[in-house]
């Protein structure tokens, strides 16, 4: 005779409940399919004269979405600068990155892993526009951010030069001079109008 035809998970887990049965076709309808509903389907034919099962085995696969992206980014020469960029996917997506275009590598002051990019030592060469790009068998996905490096002449603003007493002769003096420059300047000193020279004091 014709046999009826059920579903279950392998697994010992209940069918999902959105899940539609059509017992004539032997059809099961899984809407909307998401990680949760993977995993070891059997369909069971019986009548009676006996019973026959077969399995099958439903696997998620997404393609990559940004969970963490990068964003511009201003630095002053010889600062450090960190990117990371953050995706998720099934399966799990890999990570590389471009710079105007052409791929960036690893090497001296440019560090790479994983969706991770820090460039040590910035110069005015760093400057450009950078793409995080994220990759499984299912698509790829670009997430881009401009990286602009500026000079920023001495600024004394935020430096507090005092005026020292000698107490005793013969002491120490230290007189930190401690400007907010980029790149790193050269320093000079004076003494009134003249140029000290270093000497054994």
């Amino acid at each position: 005779p014709v046999p009826t035809i059920s579903w279950r998970r392998a697994d010992g887990k209940q069918l999902p409940r959105k899940a539609r049965r059509h017992r004539s076709s032997g059809l099961l309808e899984i809407p909307n399919f998401q990680q949760e509903d993977a995993g070891l389907y059997e369909c069971v034919a019986e009548n009676v004269r006996g019973k026959n099962v077969a399995r099958g085995q439903l696997t998620f696969y997404a393609q990559p979405s940004w969970t963490q992206q990068i964003r511009d980014v201003r630095a002053a020469i010889e600062e450090r600068v960190s990117w990371e960029c953050r995706a998720s996917g099934r399966p799990k997506p890999s990570y590389r990155w471009l710079k105007d275009g052409e791929p960036l590598l690893p090497q001296g002051r440019v560090q790479l892993e994983q969706g991770s990019l820090t460039i040590a030592n910035v110069s005015l060469s760093d400057a450009g526009m950078y793409q995080c790009v994220a990759e499984n068998s299912h698509g790829v996905i670009f997430a881009s951010a401009e990286l602009s490096v500026i000079a920023i002449g001495p600024d004394f603003s935020k430096t507090l030069l005092k005026k020292l007493t000698l107490v005793k002769v013969g002491g120490e003096v230290i007189i930190e001079c401690k400007p907010k420059a980029s790149p790193r300047p050269t320093y000079s000193w004076k003494k009134g109008k003249d140029i000290l020279r270093e000497n054994e004091r």
